[in-house]
């Protein structure tokens, strides 16, 4: 397991990459499926990292505390025939196992992970309605595995956008398992 940090590719105020993905409902999704939404909060994650197995109750929170304003979407864009872990038929059983509650699509070419500058799972972005990124980084300060949250970042940033303040701080890299890239 490599370990890393979220690092800056997109910057505050750029534009969310557009994509074009199947998710685990077998439907095909691109930002414009999200338009209604006054929030749109990227995660890249997968299936086996446990760092990502750590956050899932958090993301599916965030989906729920946030329904009808927020639009949590996870990607998966591991390397599938190196981790068969993170297949999409184990992806679907993943989400059916987990009682995710948010989009969870898989990014099969690697290209929107690449045009995100993701490198670790997870590594979340969150967009305001203009889909112009507000903030890059953790979902929480439990930064390993084991660790319990005592601040919900992400929660905290997603009430200050939909509440129309600033978020001071647009960076605050996450830390997980990196992407598997393939060859």
């Amino acid at each position: 397991m490599v370990v890393m940090e979220s690092q800056i590719v997109l910057k505050k105020d750029d534009s969310a990459p557009d994509f074009e993905l199947l998710g685990v409902d077998d439907k095909k999704y691109s930002l414009v499926s999200f338009k209604e939404f006054e929030a749109l909060l990227v995660i890249f994650m997968c299936n086996h990292c446990p760092y990502v197995k750590a956050k899932v109750d958090a993301i599916n929170e965030l989906q729920n505390r946030f329904k009808g304003k927020l639009a949590v979407i996870g990607i998966n864009s591991n390397d599938a025939v190196a981790y068969p872990d993170d297949s999409f038929d184990s992806m679907k059983e993943f989400a059916k196992q987990r009682g995710i509650s948010f989009w969870y699509l898989v990014d099969e070419t690697q290209k929107v992970a690449k045009k995100y500058g993701a490198v670790c799972t997870p590594d979340p972005f969150l967009f305001n309605k203009e889909r112009k990124l507000v903030f890059h980084g953790r979902i929480d300060n439990a930064m390993k595995p084991e660790d319990k949250a005592t601040e919900n970042t992400m929660t905290l940033n997603v009430e200050k956008l939909l509440a129309g303040q600033s978020i001071s701080k647009d960076f605050d890299p996450s830390i997980g398992c990196s992407i598997k890239w393939k060859n």
